[in-house]
């Protein structure tokens, strides 16, 4: 039992449920936020779900600014702009309104907002998190429209550094938010590219938790049924997208994924990360593609334990009948099989290649896979994926 030590974290109050944005102003109450500022993303911010969000904060008399200058894979351009907007606007909270994105910028702002030192500095490298002024993070409230990533129940959000075109993992357990609205009306209208997307990424948070080495069996745990949970609900979803039942379940595996994934995660993400800094492709979408090849790569390591996930969710077959499960999903969800076919006129050489492995190889989710990704296996990792060789 001398190796059974580890340290656990896990998410904050959720008000889960169909209509529960109508509870907004009583949340910014409970967490002391007298005038928000509403990030969202572009294209959302033109749908009606975002008049009808802020039609509610008119109604309570709570004044507000609105922030959405927001790309599909956040940069630093946007982070400097949105704390001018804070700033100039004395908000004194963030509501991290929409997706993925949205939710990892909102989160920056409140975050550095009040910070002296760069944004980098607070990269998720050992106590690094301990350099911030704990006393200057603005509160968050964070209302997810997708079921992805759970940033709504992470402490840390992604940012793409426009110099270096790399993706930084940002962290402080202040970057939680106080509250969490998850209302899956609010997901009714997302686009079916963005539902499988998102659900698959929300399975490659949960899978690549569960296989992650070390000990944790609350993630563990939570992992397994947010696995289920995508693989009975998200089709649903996808092929209703007014299915407010499978809209809850994808909403509830969302945020399962991001609890479990303090664990770790893996190779999945640790060669999407660069895929989607150089490409701006859509993140959930690149880990969707990798998915297949990256669990052929560890199957010496994760056989067994995939094995028992495979009977868990109903799967027959052991390893092999989970692998051909999750193409069989990608199928369903029009998920491209290789790269090319999500990367539209692909023609990447050998030094693009390159540029890539090393970036995967020190992603900090790389350290959480169960084999070691080494420079080479990165390579044939990235070969796989563009041949569509299982």
């Amino acid at each position: 039992m001398t190796k059974l030590i580890s340290k656990w974290n896990y998410p904050t109050t959720v008000r889960f449920g169909a209509g529960r944005i109508k509870e907004l102003p009583e949340v910014l109450d409970a967490t002391g936020i007298k005038r928000p500022l509403f990030v969202t993303d572009p294209g959302l911010a033109k749908l009606p779900v975002v008049a009808s969000t802020l039609k509610i904060l008119d109604d309570a008399k709570v004044p507000h600014g609105v922030f959405s200058e927001v790309k599909p894979n956040p940069v630093d351009s946007n982070l400097t702009t949105g704390i001018a907007v804070f700033k100039q606007g004395k908000h004194d909270g963030v509501i991290a309104f929409g997706g993925g994105s949205a939710l990892d910028l909102g989160k920056l702002i409140a975050f550095q907002a009040g910070q002296t030192r760069p944004v980098w500095d607070f990269e998720d490298i050992g106590d690094w998190w301990m350099r911030a002024n704990s006393d200057a993070i603005a509160p968050i409230i964070a209302v997810p429209t997708t079921a992805g990533t759970g940033s709504e129940v992470g402490r840390a959000g992604v940012i793409t550094n426009e110099a270096t075109h790399t993706k930084k993992v940002i962290f402080h357990p202040k970057l939680l938010p106080a509250i969490v609205i998850a209302d899956p009306e609010l997901s009714v209208g997302m686009p079916g590219f963005i539902t499988a997307g998102t659900g698959m990424d929300a399975l490659a948070h949960c899978l690549e938790a569960y296989c992650a080495p070390g000990y944790h069996p609350m993630a563990d745990g939570i992992a397994v049924e947010g696995v289920r949970l995508v693989f009975e609900n998200l089709p649903k979803a996808y092929a209703n997208g007014k299915d407010l039942v499978a809209r809850a379940h994808m909403m509830s595996a969302a945020a399962m994924g991001a609890a479990a994934f303090q664990k770790g995660l893996g190779a999945i993400h640790s060669l999407s990360h660069p895929i989607g800094a150089l490409y701006d492709t859509h993140h959930g979408m690149t880990n969707a593609v990798f998915m297949p090849y990256v669990l052929a790569f560890n199957r010496d390591a994760i056989e067994a334990r995939i094995a028992r996930l495979a009977a868990y969710c109903g799967i027959k077959g052991g390893f092999d009948g989970f692998a051909k499960a999750v193409i069989k999903l990608r199928k369903e969800l029009k998920v491209p099989h290789a790269l090319p076919g999500l990367i539209k006129g692909l023609d990447m050489d050998k030094k693009r290649k390159g540029l890539i492995a090393d970036m995967a190889v020190v992603d900090p989710t790389a350290g959480g896979n169960p084999v070691k990704l080494t420079r080479k296996a990165a390579l044939t990792l990235l070969d796989n994926a563009i041949a569509g060789t299982v």
